[in-house]
């Protein structure tokens, strides 16, 4: 599907998110495995949870889901669930196919994770080599680097295990195989990545131990996790394509209510805040255990930063959006230590850096990351997703301050984590 994006002669408008894609993946599996039924709210319904789902109910899960993205969810307690009749497809969802195996690991059954071609060629060893570690049985292509992964889970004891780059997935993969091993898992992180995992497990009943830089502790709990009823907040990684939107306009305001403002993932917020963005945080409150506000953005003159360190963990997803912003600030942006980008969906630094240079931009990649130099405005052109959710809507944002129109290819991938982007994009473009 291509999409032609023409520039907006203003940008207004208040509007709400989808559901976080991290906590809907979260939500579904913790509560698969508690003893009870949950009802979740404001689930994410993009193509990767849709996947998690999908694999939950082939487990034995009962899962219903109304029309207005509401679960509800009876969980069978930890060993309830069923070995599956068929291979489990993770379509080409990380998350799904990682914490599932954590999972898996620690069920005793035997299972087979598989994805789509895009998943298929993504490394799997850094969750894979821990899960050994604790005695799981996997195996998969090339050494178990890559899927289809089989697992013989069963039998699991804990692990001390440093990972070697801060990972959510692994974390919560391993975290998930700590439920069911003999004895205490310790998992260290190089910098915090984000927590909705360890917040849910705690709100459940587990006993969570350390997290905000250091060491988590995990045991195998007593007794059965407490069902978790919850409202999924709006998800930040979608908001941010507004927020960049608004703050690189000349002539924009938008509302973004109800979005998540977890701290271990509003790097965006301070990134664009670093830039000279008008960024206004308000009504802060808590559904469930994650800290929610409204965010409002308004026109800014941008300049240059920094991204790097500890930072890049909170903001990993939105760096494609934030290297338009870069592109439409004064003077040159810097992103280093995120070569995570090059295990997405795409290789997100070369797609990144390809695509934009066909609208204008004066960016370099680096291994781990790209140099900008702010060029002032964008032009029109013709470009592609290549089939990556975030590119497609990175993408969109940038024509709607370039001169003339801009040709999306492949722009349908959007609906991986935000299906009802393209009518967001009509809705604030039109006012």
């Amino acid at each position: 599907m291509r999409k032609t994006i023409s520039p907006a002669r203003r940008l207004r408008g208040s509007i709400e998110p989808p559901g976080d894609k991290s906590i809907s993946h979260r939500a579904a599996i913790l509560n698969a495995i508690a003893q009870g039924e949950a009802t979740v709210e404001n689930f994410q319904g993009g193509a990767d949870c849709l996947a998690t789902l999908r694999c939950l109910r082939a487990l034995g899960v009962n899962i219903d889901r109304d029309g207005e993205g509401t679960l509800r969810i009876e969980g069978g307690g930890r060993f309830g669930l069923r070995e599956s009749a068929d291979v489990l497809n993770a379509g080409n969802s990380g998350t799904t196919m990682r914490v599932l195996a954590g999972l898996l690991a620690g069920q005793p059954f035997f299972s087979v994770l598989t994805g789509d071609a895009s998943l298929r060629s993504r490394p799997m060893e850094r969750v894979v080599e821990p899960l050994r570690a604790m005695g799981t049985r996997i195996q998969g292509r090339a050494g178990g680097s890559r899927p289809p992964l089989a697992i013989e889970g069963g039998s699991l004891k804990g692990i001390r295990y440093r990972l070697p780059v801060a990972s959510a997935q692994v974390k919560s993969a391993l975290s998930l195989a700590a439920l069911y091993g003999k004895g205490e898992t310790v998992l260290e992180e190089p910098a915090p990545s984000r927590d909705h995992t360890e917040r849910m497990l705690r709100a459940m009943g587990v006993e969570v131990l350390g997290g905000e830089g250091e060491g988590l502790r995990i045991s195998p709990p007593q007794r059965e996790l407490t069902p978790l009823s919850l409202r999924v907040p709006g998800d930040i990684s979608a908001a941010a394509f507004w927020m960049v939107a608004a703050a690189a306009h000349p002539d924009a305001e938008i509302r973004l209510a109800g979005v998540g403002v977890n701290p271990s993932r509003s790097g965006i917020i301070d990134a664009l805040a670093s830039m000279g963005a008008s960024i206004a945080v308000e009504a802060e409150r808590v559904w469930g255990c994650e800290p929610v506000a409204d965010i409002v953005v308004r026109s800014s003159s941008l300049r240059g930063t920094v991204i790097e360190g500890p930072l890049i963990p909170r903001l990993i997803d939105e760096i494609p959006v934030l290297a338009v912003a870069a592109c439409l600030a004064q003077g040159e942006t810097v992103v280093r230590e995120a070569g995570e980008l090059r295990l997405k969906e795409s290789d997100r630094i070369r797609t990144t850096v390809r695509e934009l240079r066909r609208l204008g931009a004066r960016i370099q990649e680096l291994a781990d990351g790209m140099v900008i130099q702010g060029v002032g405005s964008l032009k029109g052109g013709e470009c592609s997703s290549h089939g990556d959710h975030r590119l497609a809507m990175t993408l969109a944002v940038a024509g709607l301050t370039a001169q003339g129109e801009t040709i999306v290819r492949a722009a349908e991938a959007s609906s991986v984590s935000y299906p009802g982007f393209w009518q967001h994009l009509e809705e604030l473009s039109s006012r």
